[in-house]
C-alpha cells in the first residue's frame, strides 16, 4: 500500500466567473478532505464560491504534440464558428 494519499486537481468558480478554472494541485485521502484543503489553501481572500475536487487518475489530456491531428478536422466545420449568427443585445455573456 502505497504511504502517499491521491492527488487531487482542483477548479474554483470566482465571484464573478461563470466557469470554474484550474487552480492548483493537493494530496488529500479522500474527496471531502480534499475540498476542506482546496478551500483552506485555494480560497483564503473569500475569492471562490463553488469549489470542484477531481482525482488526477479521473483526467484524461490529450497531448500538446498531438495538436495538430487532434484539432485540425475542426477547422472544415465552419458551421461550429459563430461568424454565421447574430447574438441578441439580451444574451449578454456568451
Amino acid at each position: 500500500m502505497s504511504a502517499e494519499w491521491p492527488l487531487w486537481e482542483i477548479f474554483i468558480r470566482g465571484q464573478h466567473g461563470l466557469n470554474h478554472r484550474h487552480v492548483g494541485s493537493l494530496h488529500a485521502p479522500d474527496a471531502e478532505m480534499a475540498m476542506r484543503h482546496a478551500r483552506d489553501v485555494y480560497t483564503r481572500r473569500n475569492e471562490g464560491v463553488s469549489i470542484w475536487v477531481v482525482p488526477s487518475v479521473a483526467i484524461t489530456a490529450s497531448s500538446p504534440s498531438d495538436k495538430g491531428p487532434m484539432f485540425e478536422p475542426s477547422q472544415d466545420k465552419v458551421y461550429r464558428h459563430p461568424s454565421f449568427f447574430d447574438i441578441p443585445d439580451e444574451i449578454g455573456h456568451m
